[in-house]
């Protein structure tokens, strides 16, 4: 499907561009959200798929497609799965997902069928007993970021509900911000990309710690299920 003009092969940052751009639309068609797929494929081309044209970036959507059905994922419906589809580009499309936070997009499933959950299993690291030599020029890469609007006075009122304490462990403030204040962070216990509301009933005020407790642990589900009997005022939902 590539153009005469694209002699060389896609890179694994023209690829994952592709599947941040994909992940994108597919969080908005999800929460019904308007989106235009051409002005997608016109914002890649003039950046990271610049080499591209636009029936190849569609084409590449249509891979990205193929390989959701595969895992068992929702697609973007205007993205119908392209056929026959190499093995390279599929494990090439499966390893990129796998780094992904496809939480959202399971929740956000429309269908019945059974979604699996990905993950990508690192080899043993060998033994080191010598300092790596690391990279002197890190390369840049491009990726779509999905941000939800907030309400600063939510925020406002949640610090303020805290008083400098972290509403997580119950400990003062690790630090004090550049103007002087408790440092502390709201989360939101039902995240807004998953539906969750911007209200005080569903946030939180926590230390960084407790913060990232509740997004990585492998305790993050019942940590976060506290919070509802500890703090006055908040709602599950």
């Amino acid at each position: 499907m590539d153009t005469s003009k694209e002699k060389t092969g896609w890179s694994d940052e023209e690829l994952e561009a592709s599947v941040d751009a994909y992940l994108k639309m597919l969080v908005l068609e999800q929460q019904n959200q308007p989106f235009n797929k051409a002005d997608e494929n016109r914002l890649l081309r003039k950046g990271p798929l610049s080499k591209r044209s636009a029936s190849s970036v569609e084409y590449r959507m249509q891979n990205i497609s193929a390989v959701m059905d595969l895992l068992g994922l929702p697609r973007i419906t205007g993205y119908v799965s392209a056929k026959n589809l190499g093995s390279g580009v599929i494990t090439r499309i499966k390893e990129i997902l796998a780094k992904k936070d496809m939480e959202a997009i399971r929740n956000g499933s429309r269908r019945g069928t059974q979604l699996t959950r990905l993950r990508l299993i690192e080899p043993s690291a060998p033994e080191l007993n010598d300092a790596p030599p690391g990279v002197l020029n890190p390369k840049q890469t491009s990726a779509t970021v999905v941000r939800l609007s907030r309400k600063l006075n939510v925020k406002k009122w949640v610090l303020k509900r805290s008083q400098g304490i972290c509403e997580g462990c119950g400990q003062k403030a690790p630090f004090q911000d550049a103007d002087g204040k408790p440092f502390l962070e709201v989360h939101h216990l039902k995240h807004l990309v998953n539906g969750g509301t911007d209200r005080t009933s569903n946030a939180v005020a926590l230390c960084p710690n407790c913060h990232r407790r509740c997004h990585y642990s492998s305790d993050k589900e019942e940590f976060t299920a506290k919070f509802y009997r500890s703090v006055e005022g908040l709602e599950a939902e």
